[in-house]
């Protein structure tokens, strides 16, 4: 298992606890909030009764403290008859729901109160749409319906698990950007020392290298020898790549340069230091320009004409075509290749670190490339097809340039 895939996998089994936690969370606020639910129900089924001994007690001590007992349950409820007219309520809004001032002004028979119709309405529409109603039988075979809602506490319990858990979602979000940037900036810092570094131990044999070439054509009066101006040219590729090692963490300079010359010229360089059974076309206009940083670019070239020739087992053809879209300002670049091809799953993994199919590979080259055509060029990259077994094709993007002269 590659790096990258077991570092998703980490991922997920983080994201799944996490999921549990949050579920625990969320059953058990769930529990007590059926608890807390079953209790007012209670209280309300008490208040209810206390409503119906109301009309049983003929003394006034009795009908004192039944009605004392009733006012202490602190579950909002609205008393209608049979009819739907409002008879009294408790736990609403006093100024403007009217309530009666004497217990002797709450005794049955006495004529329903006035309210203020919107508001007794909305909370009245709000108590249905929460609990069934508690029936009480009055006096002649009439009844009463009593109608409550939640308290302030039960309401607050449902939505607390909700609101935890987003903020705890936020803070370990923002906790995990700022440890994530300060990382990768720590590492980049690494990366960037040591590539410099490296481009700097590279400065002296390479320089020592040209000067004995130097030496070579001079005694052996060699300057037309083909193998000499090959080593000429290792050399100088040498030299481009101390180059983009000491252009780390520096943004790149790009230039106008037409697309088909820069890559012919690494095509041409590329093709006689591989297999001769793998054929290479370079087909396209020669006229599009775009703007690019050639050490770079090459770069991207070397990784992606590699990559092709990795995937060709012993024979096959490597064509690059150059292209631009009609009404839009883009150059296309497309490199094709005969080799075993891409699963469409993959096409998006392959331009992530780590990912390879090569026992010895790296998986840095497509992800440099990715960054190189999108963060350098202002450009995209992408797999446009493929078939296991059959090739693939990659397609670069990069703003078409071309200055046309009438």
């Amino acid at each position: 298992m590659n790096p990258y895939e077991q570092k998703r996998r980490w991922k997920y089994l983080l994201l799944a606890f996490a999921v549990v936690i949050a579920c625990g969370s969320l059953l058990y606020t769930r529990f007590l909030v059926k608890g807390i639910a079953r209790a007012e129900r209670t209280r309300a089924q008490v208040w209810a009764l206390s409503m119906k001994q109301l009309f049983q007690i003929d003394d006034n001590d009795s009908y004192v403290y039944v009605t004392s007992v009733r006012d202490s349950l602190s579950v909002p409820a609205i008393v209608v008859d049979e009819k739907g007219d409002f008879v009294t309520a408790k736990g609403l809004d006093s100024t403007k729901t009217w309530m009666p001032q004497s217990a002797d002004n709450q005794r049955p028979g006495k004529k329903p109160l006035k309210s203020d119709t919107s508001y007794f309405r909305a909370q009245l529409d709000y108590m249905k749409s929460q609990h069934e109603p508690i029936r009480i039988n009055t006096f002649s075979n009439q009844y009463w319906l009593v109608y409550y809602q939640d308290s302030v506490l039960l309401t607050q319990l449902k939505v607390f698990p909700y609101i935890q858990l987003s903020v705890i979602a936020v803070f370990l979000l923002v906790a995990y950007t700022a440890f994530n940037t300060s990382r990768k900036s720590e590492q980049n810092q690494v990366w960037v020392g040591l590539a410099k570094e490296t481009a700097h131990q590279l400065g002296t044999p390479i320089s020592s290298l040209m000067a004995w070439i130097e030496l070579m054509k001079d005694k052996f009066n060699a300057e037309d020898d083909p193998l000499i101006a090959e080593m000429e040219n290792d050399v100088k590729r040498l030299e481009i790549v101390a180059d983009r090692f000491s252009k780390i963490g520096s943004k790149p300079k790009l230039e106008l340069h037409p697309v088909y010359a820069v890559v012919k010229d690494y095509v041409d360089y590329f093709k006689v230091r591989v297999s001769n059974k793998i054929h290479f076309e370079l087909v396209g206009d020669e006229t599009f320009e775009a703007g690019l940083n050639i050490p770079l670019f090459d770069w991207v070239l070397e990784n992606l004409l590699k990559n092709a020739v990795n995937a060709i087992d012993e024979t096959g053809n490597i064509r690059v075509e150059i292209s631009a879209h009609a009404t839009k300002r883009q150059v296309f670049i497309d490199i094709s290749d005969t080799g075993k091809g891409i699963p469409r799953s993959k096409f998006l993994a392959v331009f992530q670190p780590g990912y390879t199919t090569r026992k010895r590979g790296w998986g840095l080259g497509l992800s440099l490339t990715k960054r190189i055509i999108e963060n350098y060029h202002n450009g995209q990259i992408f797999v446009k097809d493929s078939e296991v077994g059959k090739g693939s094709t990659f397609r670069i993007i990069l703003e078409n340039q071309t200055t046309y002269h009438e």
